[in-house]
C-alpha cells in the first residue's frame, strides 16, 4: 500500500509521463485521446461503473464509487483486493480523510493473511488525484504489517514515467518488497499471473486496454488458438467435480485430497498460529496438485511445512467447478443477512439441509473440522469469524462473475454461523453413509 501511495505520490508531481520503448507511440496516442475525453467513472460516471453498496456500510460515501473491490481469492488462497483510479471522483467531491479510513477499513481485514494487490493506473488524472498532503499522511500511516503479507502489486498499464522513477527509487526500497512489484501492460497478461475471471475490472479500464491493443504497431496479436482440453484422468481431483471423484473412488465418501490433508492438519496443524492464513510457495502447490491428479502419494511430512497441506485443502474447494454448497444457494446466502439475528441460525439450517445429499456429507465433514479448529483459537488465532473470512469464499460464488465486496459479508457471516453453531445446524439430516474427521 506504500508503494501504491508511492506512485500517486510521483504521478501528481509530474503529468508528463516520458515514454519510450516499443509500443510508446501507440501508448501516446491512446493517452491523448483519454486526456480528450475528460474525466472518467467517478460519481459523473455511467451507473454500470459504480458500486452497489448497502446504504447501512460504514463508509457508504466512499465505498459506493467502487474504488476498492476485493475480488474472491487466487487459486492459491490469497485474497484479490483491487484498487481502481478510474473510480476516483473529482477530489472536490470525495472526501479524502474518510478515502484514507475506509482504505485502512478494508485492508484490516485481510492483511493478517496473504493477499495480492491488483492497481488499475488508468484514470489518475489532475481533477481527481489526491493531494500530496494526504499522499505523504497515507504513506506514513500504512506501517508493515501492510506490506509484510503482501506477495505481489501488479500495476496495470503502468506508464513509462512510473517505469523510470521506480527505477531511480529503488535503491530506497528493501530488495524483497521490491521483488513484489509487477507490470502488466494489457489486461491479457493478468490471466497468465491469476484467475481473471475473479477480478472486477472497470468498464473504463476495459475500454482503455482496447484503445491500447489497437494502437500497438501491428495491431492486436492474434488470438492463440488452444488445443481442446484433455478429457480428466480416472484419478484426478482438482478441477473436477465431486460427483466425479466419486465416481472413480468407489467406496470413498470424502474426496481423498481433503481426507488426507484434513487427517494431516487435525494430528499436526490445530495448535498452528494463523493456520489456513498463509500461502505456500506457487510452484510446490502446482507439483502437489500433480501428483494428487496423477494418483501418486503425497507425504506431507516432507515438505516441512503445515501450511502446505492448509493451503492444498483450499485450492481443491477454490478448483471445483460447482462450489461445494452448489451454485443454487448463492443468492440464499446473500438473504441471511436480511434475517432477524435469532433466527438465522435457523434459516443456515435451512439452507444447508437443502443441499443435495453428497454435497450435504461433504460440507458436514469440513465443517466439522472447521469447528474443531475454532477450538484451538486460543492457539491458532484462528476464531470461527477468521476462518470464516478464509473459508466464505471457497464454499460458495455465483454461477457467473466473481463474488463482490458487497457480498463478503453475508457469506461470512453464513460459513461463520456454519462453523460456530456446527450441531446446531447439521443435527437433524442424517445420511447413512456420512463420516466425520
Amino acid at each position: 500500500m506504500r508503494i501504491l501511495c508511492g506512485v500517486f505520490f510521483f504521478v501528481s508531481k509530474n503529468r508528463n509521463d516520458l515514454r519510450t520503448g516499443p509500443g510508446a507511440a501507440g501508448r501516446d496516442r491512446a493517452q491523448r485521446e483519454e486526456d480528450e475525453e475528460g474525466p472518467v467513472s467517478g460519481t459523473d460516471g455511467p451507473p454500470s461503473s459504480r458500486c452497489s453498496v448497502d446504504l447501512s456500510h460504514p463508509y457508504y460515501d466512499i465505498a459506493r464509487h467502487g474504488i476498492i473491490q476485493v475480488s474472491g481469492d487466487d487459486k492459491y488462497g490469497r485474497k484479490l483486493i483491487v484498487f481502481s483510479s478510474c473510480c476516483l471522483p473529482p477530489s472536490h467531491q470525495l472526501d479524502h480523510h474518510r478515502l484514507l479510513q475506509y482504505l485502512k477499513f478494508t485492508l484490516d481485514q485481510y492483511v493478517e493473511m496473504d493477499y495480492i494487490l491488483v492497481y488499475f493506473h488508468y484514470g489518475l488524472r489532475s481533477t481527481n488525484k489526491p493531494s500530496l498532503k494526504w499522499l505523504r499522511q497515507t504513506y506514513n500511516e500504512f506501517e508493515r504489517k501492510y506490506k509484510k503479507n503482501l506477495k505481489t502489486l501488479y500495476v496495470v498499464h503502468p506508464t513509462n514515467f512510473i517505469r523510470i522513477v521506480w527505477n531511480l527509487f529503488k535503491p530506497l526500497i528493501s530488495h524483497k518488497f521490491g521483488k513484489k512489484l509487477t507490470y502488466v501492460n494489457y489486461l491479457a497478461e493478468l490471466k497468465d499471473y491469476l484467475n481473471y475471471e475473479q477480478l472486477i475490472v472497470p468498464p473504463d479500464v476495459i475500454k482503455h486496454d482496447e484503445k491500447l491493443c489497437a494502437a500497438q504497431k501491428d495491431g492486436p496479436p492474434p488470438p492463440v488458438k488452444k488445443p481442446p482440453p484433455r478429457p480428466p484422468l480416472p484419478t484426478q481431483q482438482f478441477g473436477v467435480s465431486l460427483q466425479y471423484i466419486r465416481e472413480k473412488n468407489v467406496g470413498a465418501m470424502i474426496p481423498p485430497v481433503m481426507t488426507q490433508t484434513i487427517s494431516y492438519l487435525k494430528a499436526k496443524g490445530m495448535k498452528t498460529e494463523g493456520i489456513f492464513r498463509r500461502s505456500a510457495r506457487v510452484q510446490l502447490i502446482t507439483e502437489i496438485q500433480k501428483l494428487y491428479n496423477l494418483g501418486k502419494p503425497v507425504n506431507f511430512d516432507q515438505y516441512g511445512d503445515v501450511h502446505v497441506p492448509a493451503v492444498i485443502l483450499k485450492t481443491f474447494l477454490r478448483e471445483l467447478p460447482e462450489p461445494l454448497l452448489t451454485f443454487r444457494v448463492y443468492s440464499q446466502v446473500l438473504d441471511v443477512i436480511k434475517v432477524e439475528s435469532s433466527l438465522r441460525v435457523t434459516r443456515c439450517k435451512q439452507i444447508i439441509e437443502s443441499l443435495p445429499e453428497y454435497n450435504f456429507i461433504v460440507a458436514k465433514y469440513l465443517l466439522c473440522f472447521l469447528h474443531m479448529v475454532s477450538q484451538e483459537s486460543i492457539s491458532n488465532k484462528m476464531s470461527p469469524s477468521n476462518l470464516a473470512c478464509v473459508f466464505g469464499v471457497n464454499l460458495v460464488w455465483p454461477r457467473h462473475g466473481s463474488v463482490s465486496l458487497t457480498a463478503l459479508t453475508p457469506i461470512n457471516m453464513f460459513t461463520q454461523i456454519l462453523i460456530e453453531h456446527f450441531h446446531s445446524v447439521f443435527s437433524s439430516r442424517h445420511c447413512t453413509a456420512e463420516v466425520l474427521p
